[in-house]
């Protein structure tokens, strides 16, 4: 798609307001990719490209699922954050308009995104540990603070962007395991422990030279760091089911990602905090064909009752441990004869 002006005026504004360029220099403008929460651009203005999103308050999904657009306050915060413990983890932020929804960042060329590695095939256990050793840091480095818990006070709009339509949402379709996820949701919000960023996802992660940059924090809040482990586990195991010969690297994957990351929990008992992701797990799986923001690549009928089938039975007998969730998974794909070509 080629290059065009900006979208609106207030846009353009907004980018004139970060000092990038004089006021009246070229703008053009790039749609990208913004997934359902946001609209996404990318901007060259004055020698230098740089990403604008726009949270939406009514995400672009079929069912109505609505957040306050001043989340994007706190994902410019959570980069700020992020990049104070660890240069690079995320992309430099340049502004943001809380009142409209606006945020600036560095736009980061030649970074593949993981997601379009994995569905690949070009599954990468260097990268999953390195994932959760990021995470973990973050999480150990912002654990107890105070000052952190009073610039990430967002349980509204984490409940609204990720306990409602993930969980609850889930319980209205599946009435059977409706009490186990009200559970979830209860132990989680009130759970606030550390810096979570909610949407720990391999579309929002880029693979820098220096290790993984993530992206997309709206979703930032003081909450439970369980639940950025098991939302990053639940998509390595999600495209088992979609790419053909990759389950064992996958599940290789969830191994690396877990062990790293739990090896670097230092602000509360490892096995406290694996526990609570693991019970989380199921949840999230099921999220994922029957909440507000179903995966994108699970649209066979039969995946998705695989996955109704796999994660039920967890949540009606809560794991304590991710090993157990991985051997579930294992044993259901073999039992569904899933480690032939699914294509």
């Amino acid at each position: 798609m080629s290059a065009c002006a900006p979208p609106d005026d207030a846009l353009r504004k907004f980018v004139e307001g970060l000092a990038l360029a004089p006021a009246g220099v070229a703008q053009a403008w790039l749609p990208l990719s913004g997934g359902v929460s946001c609209q996404a651009w990318r901007v060259e203005v004055g020698g230098r490209r740089l990403c604008v999103k726009r949270a939406l308050a009514r995400l672009a999904v079929e069912r109505d699922w609505r957040a306050p657009v001043g989340r994007a306050v706190f994902e410019y915060r959570w980069f700020e954050t992020a990049r104070s413990v660890i240069a690079g983890a995320a992309p430099e932020p340049l502004g943001v308009d809380g009142e409209r929804g606006f945020i600036a960042m560095e736009f980061l060329d030649d970074h593949p995104l993981w997601k379009a590695q994995l569905l690949a095939g070009a599954v990468n256990l260097a990268t999953a540990s390195d994932v959760g050793a990021r995470i973990a840091a973050i999480h150990s480095a912002t654990a107890g603070r105070q000052d952190i818990a009073e610039r990430f006070a967002t349980d509204a709009i984490f409940f609204a962007l990720r306990l409602e339509p993930y969980l609850l949402a889930v319980g209205e379709r599946r009435p059977a395991v409706a009490p186990a996820l009200r559970a979830l949701v209860e132990r989680t919000a009130t759970t606030h422990l550390a810096l979570v960023h909610g949407d720990v996802s391999p579309k929002n992660i880029l693979v820098g030279p220096t290790g993984p940059v993530f992206l997309d924090a709206e979703t930032a809040w003081y909450g439970d760091p369980a639940f950025d482990l098991a939302f990053c586990l639940n998509h390595l195991l999600l495209k088992c089911l979609v790419v053909p010969g990759a389950i064992a690297p996958m599940l290789r994957s969830f191994e690396a990602l877990a062990g790293t990351y739990l090896q670097r929990v230092d602000w509360e008992s490892p096995r406290d905090l694996e526990t609570r992701a693991a019970s989380l797990l199921p949840g999230l799986l099921l999220a994922r064909v029957d909440g507000k923001s179903p995966v994108e690549y699970l649209t066979d009928p039969a995946r998705k009752d695989f996955v109704r089938r796999a994660a039920e039975p967890l949540l009606l007998a809560p794991p304590t441990g991710l090993a157990d969730v991985q051997s579930a998974w294992r044993r259901a794909l073999v039992a569904a004869n899933a480690t032939s070509d699914p294509s």
